[in-house]
């Protein structure tokens, strides 16, 4: 595993200013891969992300369908949840590499799951439960987001 940095969110506005600074690094072809437990906040940081791209639309998790294609933003978001992915041909016959490969940003929830098929440069971020109720601790890797 490459070094990675720790975030401490205290609370979701932590959670909000870190997804909307990193949205602002995001360029065309980028994909971020998220990592954690069911109710870390995977989704909650990908509204902010959507957020800082200008998405308008109502972002929810697209556990059912897989993806989810956001065009109102910056750049076209593409919205992953590859938890109920049984094996990992689902995600050729999806035709992943048009989205990982393509002109908009990819966010992949579970990315653990489909991790051969995670491209190195992505920008990966472990999510961990912290000590209170609302805190997250994010390992951050391939990501130079300063706080401000």
């Amino acid at each position: 595993m490459k070094q990675a940095i720790k975030w401490v969110m205290k609370s979701e506005e932590d959670t909000k200013k870190f997804g909307l600074a990193l949205a602002k690094q995001l360029k065309s072809g980028s994909i971020v891969a998220l990592i954690g437990d069911l109710g870390t906040g995977k989704t909650t940081l990908t509204k902010a992300i959507a957020e800082g791209l200008g998405v308008k639309e109502m972002i929810t998790s697209p556990t059912f369908s897989i993806v989810h294609e956001y065009h109102d933003g910056r750049l076209p978001l593409y919205h992953f949840d590859v938890y109920r992915i049984g094996e990992i041909e689902e995600m050729y016959e999806l035709g992943y590499e048009e989205y990982f490969y393509g002109e908009g940003i990819c966010i992949v929830e579970w990315a653990d799951l489909i991790w051969e098929l995670m491209p190195e440069e992505s920008v990966t971020i472990r999510i961990e439960y912290g000590e209170s109720e609302n805190e997250r601790i994010y390992h951050v890797e391939n990501c130079n987001i300063k706080e401000e």
